[in-house]
This record gives C-alpha cells, structure tokens and sequence, in this order.
C-alpha cells in the first residue's frame, strides 16, 4: 500500500462534492490502482454518512471485492471505529467476501462478536469459520478462550450463537 496526500486529497473533495456519477466511477477506477493507505477510511466514512443508495452499494462492491493483503489492516482498524452498526456489519461482511485470509484478525473478529449486534456476529462468526482452517489449534483455543471469558458471552440474543462459534473453533 502506497502513501499519497495528493490522491487522498482527491478522493475527499470528491467524495464530500457528493456528485453520485463521479463518486460511483472514481470508485471503479480505484479498483485498477495501487492501494493507497487512508482510501478505506475515507470510502467508510462516506459509507456511514450517506443515505444515497448507489453510494452505498458502490462501496460495498467495493470492499467486497478487495484482493490486496496490505489493505486487511486498514479493514480491521475501521471495524473498530465508532460507526454505525450497519456500516461495521457491512465491513466484516467484506472481510470474507473478499476472500482474502483474515486469520491473523481471529482475536477481533472474536471481540467484535461479542460486542456487536445479531447481524455483526453472524458476519464475524463467517470469518471466523472461513479462518479456522488457516489456524493453529493454539491459536483456535486462544480464541475460545476470550468468548468463554467475557461477560458479554452468554448473557443476550446471541448465547446460541457463541455456542456455534464455540463449537466451530473447537473442530
């Protein structure tokens, strides 16, 4: 991933200019570009903040469609901003839609599980299962072991859930 002010610069006027038809080809065009490190978080943020249907859905294609291991990085640290729940769902859906290998983001996957509402878990409980085959048995019982730990294992809606993922991690 690549480091540019100027192409960031870019990204942001054109993204807050709002215009759909050059926010939607300017987001195809990145798909044919180098990763540039601040790109994700600029296409999540407009993502959380608007209501334009084609917006979103360009984002999302986006971010699902994502092939570069560099970028995993950027993925997990705005999962674990502040967005809305839909915004956050939508990210680690793009996680294992992508198909790139999350294995080594087991442990956040793990606690935005159980931080997250009903349909974050069943996304981040997806690439927990899709990871497991990438993991070592430690690191499987590592990661049962901070769902077993928290206080927020069990105790909502999702207590069927972490026994599924429990069950998941433990094959």
């Amino acid at each position: 991933m690549i480091t540019s002010e100027k192409k960031l610069k870019e990204l942001a006027e054109i993204l807050r200019r709002g215009n759909s038809l050059i926010i939607t080809e300017t987001i195809k065009s990145l798909r044919d570009e180098e990763p540039f490190e601040g790109a994700i978080g600029l296409l999540v943020e407009f993502y959380n903040d608007t209501s334009d249907r084609s917006g979103l859905r360009i984002v999302e294609d986006f971010l699902n469609d994502l092939k570069d291991k560099s970028v995993r990085t950027e993925v997990i640290a705005e999962i674990r901003k502040p967005w809305n729940s839909n915004t956050i769902t939508m990210l680690v859906s793009s996680c294992w839609q992508s198909g790139l290998d999350y294995s080594g983001y087991m442990a956040d996957m793990a606690k935005i599980f159980l931080e997250g509402d009903y349909a974050t878990a069943i996304e981040c409980m997806t690439v927990i299962e899709e990871s497991v085959r990438h993991s070592s048995r430690k690191r499987k019982d590592e990661i049962i072991r901070i769902v077993k730990e928290s206080p927020l294992s069990g105790m909502n809606d999702k207590a069927i859930l972490t026994r599924e993922l429990i069950s998941i991690l433990e094959r």
